[in-house]
């Protein structure tokens, strides 16, 4: 239930010191010397105000794959990070690819209530990359999906993907492309380069990714659409991307946490924490992904928080699933690789990890900390490094490549349209109205489609 708050003496986007009211789930003032009657006061000093998180790449594997995630605790684990908004990806299963599962994704979300669950529909029946799905009929339900991508499979056909670019046109949508040619990454297991070669471990080349997206910029500029390139990873996709911005193509991308600091030299350990898609790159792929983000090149980060049972990640390299959770780490990865080394304010952190996400998907509401403005407000104190371990983690699965590693910052405080979710550091354990109890018993049973990523 939302509260009269006031947050007192925060630093707004790391700048100047401020209180902030929250009446109704709204800003209602921002200033100094502030107070309410009857409000609950948050102590703030020394805490960085930043508006409420925003991710566009979010696996919450609900429908289907519950025994990994469901949407109630993939969004606690957005919350425990600071997160208000998460676009969640459609392999699922069934797939996302029509208005009926977008829907039903829409209202588990809004059941939970730990943050906005917005669905983004899969470009083509089944993510199978053969024919559109039903792109206008989930455009017009009442998830208003505005992002399609088939991410864990690259629409690899040019023609069905200028068949999807024209399409969304029309309502303004986007395309949301994994970039992975899949004739290039066939058996891949890691990044091509010197580690694959002394590990005998087939390669994911650089080119794999960067032919796709030179081909995508290229049918988005033919027919004027808007295209957006999921988890960018090379230097030289950061090359044709800079390449398109400057033509004009209106062409969007991201970068995970985890290409912004790691890199494929922790493969040698075989530790399938490791093992993503695409895979960690090398020293040199890094430092040119955080000069993009700090360029501007690079619009956002995104987490692809990929959650996976145990048993799928405490096996061989080679049968080991792709993907990493990243939720509850991506804010203190964003501060060490880009704040701490002087490529990003806190203002510049709000742009790439709230506001610039929250654009790009057309979610309303969200990416300012603004009078007037619906209250997600993510408060976060820069000085607290700790190392991060399981009890950082709060959803179904725990493969992070960060455990046992230490962090700095963590988030204080997290609230979601005046609602507060994180309180001082701890999740609030149910958000749900009394008589709204909502039945998880199908969790236990796994679809035996596999999950892609």
């Amino acid at each position: 239930m939302s509260q009269t708050l006031v947050i007192e003496g925060v630093e707004l986007l790391g700048r100047e010191s401020a209180d902030i009211v929250i009446e109704n789930g709204i800003i209602a003032e921002i200033g100094t010397g502030l107070n309410r009657s009857g409000a609950r006061v948050i102590d703030a000093a020394g805490l960085v105000a930043l508006p409420g998180l925003v991710d566009l790449h979010t696996h919450l594997r609900e429908p289907g794959f519950e025994a990994s995630e469901t949407v109630l605790t993939g969004t606690r684990a957005a919350a425990a990070g600071g997160y208000t908004a998460v676009f969640a990806m459609p392999n699922t299963q069934p797939v996302a690819d029509t208005a009926g599962v977008v829907e039903q994704e829409l209202a588990l979300g809004e059941a939970a209530g730990y943050a906005t669950v917005q669905p983004i529909g899969a470009v083509t029946v089944g993510q199978k990359g053969e024919r559109l799905a039903e792109l206008g009929a989930m455009a017009s339900s009442r998830a208003r999906v505005r992002v399609f991508s088939d991410d864990g499979f690259c629409v690899w056909d040019p023609l069905i993907m200028r068949r999807a670019l024209e399409y969304v046109k029309s309502f303004g949508g986007v395309i949301a492309q994994h970039a992975q040619d899949p004739r290039l990454t066939e058996g891949a297991q890691m990044n091509e380069g010197i580690v694959s070669a002394e590990l005998g471990l087939a390669g994911w080349p650089a080119v794999a990714e960067e032919s796709i997206i030179a081909r995508d910029v290229l049918l988005a500029e033919h027919v004027g659409s808007r295209l957006h390139v999921c988890h960018l990873s090379t230097a030289g996709s950061v090359d044709i991307i800079r390449w398109a911005k400057k033509r004009g193509i209106q062409v969007t991308a991201e970068v995970t946490p985890h290409h912004l600091l790691l890199t494929d030299e922790l493969v040698r350990d075989y530790d399938a924490r490791y093992k993503v898609n695409p895979p960690l790159r090398t020293q040199e792929d890094v430092m040119a992904v955080r000069e993009g983000l700090a360029d501007g090149t690079i619009d956002i980060v995104a987490t692809d928080h990929a959650p996976h049972p145990a048993e799928n990640k405490a096996c061989e390299w080679q049968a080991a699933a792709n993907g990493m959770v990243g939720l509850e780490s991506a804010l203190r990865v964003v501060h060490q690789s880009m704040v701490a080394t002087g490529q990003l304010d806190w203002a510049d952190v709000a742009r790439v990890l709230s506001a610039a996400p929250a654009r790009i998907g057309q979610l309303d509401g969200f990416g300012a900390l603004e009078v007037g403005k619906p209250a997600h407000v993510t408060l976060y104190d820069p000085n607290v490094p700790g190392v991060f371990t399981e009890s950082d983690l709060h959803g179904r699965s725990h493969n992070s490549p960060y455990l046992g590693r230490e962090l700095p910052g963590r988030v204080q405080w997290t609230i979601h349209g005046g609602v507060v979710t994180l309180d001082g550091g701890e999740l609030v354990e149910d958000l749900r109205p009394v008589g709204s109890e909502r039945s998880e018993s199908k969790c236990d049973v796994l679809s035996e489609r596999s999950e892609s990523k």
